[in-house]
């Protein structure tokens, strides 16, 4: 079973409920996202420890979440989930269904732009030279 960080990818029953119940927003973006046409494959709601992935790239360690009408009723989960899944190695980034329904390109512009950076460093002392 494959692993990121502290987190194993669970069990796909609920990510694939959480496909069939796509959002607008989400089958919006996913035609752009689909099919590798950014470069790199996504994969839609992913399970990734003990929470879903909206968008996931495993090649850039990216993950795209579409923040609707659940972010407005829990808004302190967000952080935390953040957090735990950039300690994993993630990078994370979060746009408003609103933004994706009214400036979808903007937003596919702004994954492109992240893409193009490239995963994030993380040096370690073997290839620094250190012990």
């Amino acid at each position: 079973m494959p692993s990121y960080g502290n987190f194993k990818v669970r069990n796909t029953t609920r990510a694939r409920e959480l496909r069939h119940a796509a959002t607008p927003a989400e089958r919006l973006l996913w035609q752009f996202l689909s099919r590798s046409q950014l470069g790199v494959k996504f994969s839609r709601q992913m399970p990734v420890g003990p929470y879903f992935a909206d968008f996931l790239c495993r090649e850039k360690m990216l993950i795209v979440e579409l923040d609707g009408f659940s972010h407005d009723v829990q808004p302190d989960r967000d952080p935390i989930r953040d957090c735990h899944l950039q300690a994993a190695g993630f990078k994370v980034l979060h746009f408003p269904n609103a933004e994706v329904m009214s400036n979808v390109e903007g937003v596919v512009t702004a994954i492109r732009l992240v893409l193009d950076q490239g995963p994030t460093p993380n040096p370690s002392r073997k290839r620094e030279g250190g012990l």
